[in-house]
């Protein structure tokens, strides 16, 4: 595609990496906001390397506990390979969230001032292919006689606006809540992790899109997660999160099916 070539370099990369296409479980895992890469010809969008690390360029840990669930479940993971701070692809493109000049207390001065020009040669290259590849895949385990259970996982920052959050993980879902019902109840006795639904954020804040785009139109079941990123910031954070995840969907799964 010509907008693709004008927009990556080579050794940038295509903007959408699938993991285990191969699998047959499910579950398809999706992660928005797996990397903080940006593409070479924008440079650091005029922001420090603290910033450009910090939980507004990409959702820390996210990408290593969906790739752990994704051996477990043996589970197809899509997920977008550069920040969103170029594109967030968890909002539409008529969304001001999609591509923000401030980000919490960060101003982003390569986004300010946007051209409709550059908005839309940044959909074009992000947004597009990222939703078209999801799309492609949920047609073609449709094709194979494939279950699909759509599954979106996130992470968010402990403090947000100087204010503490207390939830660790947060079950979330749109005008179908049937898969996060059932998480929540078997949830509801664990000592774990503190589990809320719809923290730090819900639908009313514009978080479901890929949801509302890929699962509800369908019926499909589906969830969105939320972990607080201090609880996998190494390997065995994620291990331990990944695990109870793992387990609430395969318990949650099997109660729908019973």
């Amino acid at each position: 595609m010509l907008v693709q070539s004008e927009f990556f370099s080579e050794a940038d990369g295509e903007p959408v990496a699938v993991d285990n296409a191969a699998g047959r479980g499910g579950v398809l895992l999706v992660c928005e906001h797996a990397s903080r890469r940006l593409p070479e010809r924008y440079g650091d969008l005029g922001l420090s390397k603290d910033a450009l690390a910090s939980h507004i360029a990409w959702d820390p840990g996210a990408l290593a506990v969906s790739r752990l669930m994704s051996k477990s479940l043996d589970a197809t993971l899509i997920h977008q390979r550069f920040s969103r701070l170029l594109y967030d692809c968890n909002r539409p493109p008529d969304s001001p969230a999609a591509m923000r000049d401030v980000s919490e207390i960060f101003r982003i001065p390569g986004n300010e001032n946007l051209s409709e020009a550059e908005k839309s040669r940044r959909t074009t290259a992000l947004y597009l292919p990222f939703h078209g590849r999801i799309r492609e895949e949920i047609a073609a385990r449709r094709a194979r006689g494939l279950q699909t259970v759509l599954v979106t996982i996130h992470s968010f920052t402990p403090v947000y606006f100087g204010k503490e959050r207390p939830v660790e993980i947060g079950v979330l879902h749109d005008t179908d809540s049937r898969l996060a019902d059932r998480m929540l109840q078997a949830a509801s006795d664990t000592h774990l992790y503190r589990v809320e639904r719809n923290e730090p954020y819900g639908p009313a804040d514009g978080v479901t899109h890929t949801l509302e785009v890929h699962a509800l139109p369908a019926g499909l079941l589906n969830v969105m997660i939320e972990i607080r990123n201090d609880l996998i910031t190494d390997e065995t954070g994620q291990g331990v999160v990944a695990d109870f995840l793992t387990g609430l969907l395969r318990e949650s799964l099997a109660d729908i099916q019973r």
